[in-house]
């Protein structure tokens, strides 16, 4: 089985502040459902309100992120999945409690694990 990564950033999701209880609900509901399916692996958001660092080897931390991922924030699913169309059919499932489109990713085989 494959590990897929499924998530969306923070703009993506436009509601209002009276529709996130209902959003809330339905994700909570489907994430019930890969817990029972025994798909899931873990779910989570970004904390914006904390500045992401990078850290050197050297064990340098600077404040700062990779040009590419300085707008990483939103929510994300990681599912362990039999195969992508599986895969896109929990980001459908996602995509409609969030009410939002969902970016699926698949990690790589690794051996030593």
């Amino acid at each position: 089985m494959t590990k897929y990564l499924i998530s969306f950033p923070s703009e993506a999701m436009d509601v209002s502040q009276d529709e996130l209880p209902a959003v809330s609900d339905a994700a909570h509901a489907v994430i019930r459902e890969a817990q029972d399916a025994g798909v899931y692996v873990f779910t989570g958001g970004i904390n914006e309100q904390v500045d992401p660092v990078r850290v050197a080897g050297d064990g340098t931390v600077t404040v700062d992120t990779y040009p590419q991922t300085r707008e990483l924030d939103g929510g994300f699913a990681v599912l362990e999945l039999p195969s992508r169309d599986a895969a896109l059919e929990w980001a459908a499932k996602i995509a409609t409690a969030c009410r939002c489109s969902q970016e699926v990713r698949e990690f790589m085989f690794d051996p030593l694990v």
